[in-house]
C-alpha cells in the first residue's frame, strides 16, 4: 500500500466517526508526543520488547503524523525529503562518518 493509499484510509476512517473537528493542528501535535511516550515505555526498565506492542505504538505514532500532514495540507513524502536534504547538508559524510555528535561538534 503506499502512502496515497493509507492517507485515504485514514481520512475515511476519521470521516466515517467524524473525528475531523477534533484533529487541529494542536491537538495532532500533542497526540504524536503522547503516543510518542507510549512507544518508548516499550522500551523502559529493560532492553527487550514486546515486537507487537512496538509495532502498534509506531502505528500510532505515525498514524497521528499521517492525520497532521493531511491537515496542514502537506506531502509526508516530500517534507521528509526536504528535511533529508537539510540533515545531509549538516552531516557531511566525511565529517559524520561513524560518529553520534550533534553538527555543530563535527
Amino acid at each position: 500500500m503506499n502512502t496515497e493509499q493509507v492517507l485515504s484510509q485514514l481520512q475515511e476512517f476519521a470521516k466515517a466517526r467524524d473525528w475531523g473537528q477534533f484533529h487541529t493542528p494542536e491537538n495532532l501535535a500533542k497526540s504524536i508526543s503522547i503516543e510518542a511516550a507510549e512507544l518508548l515505555e516499550c522500551f523502559q526498565w529493560s532492553g527487550d520488547f514486546n515486537e507487537k506492542e512496538v509495532r502498534h505504538e509506531l502505528a500510532d505514532v505515525l498514524t497521528y503524523c499521517y492525520f497532521l500532514a493531511m491537515k496542514l495540507d502537506v506531502n509526508p513524502n516530500d517534507i521528509v525529503m526536504e528535511k533529508l536534504q537539510i540533515t545531509q547538508e549538516k552531516y557531511p559524510v566525511e565529517q559524520a562518518y561513524g560518529k553520534a555528535d550533534k553538527y555543530d561538534q563535527l
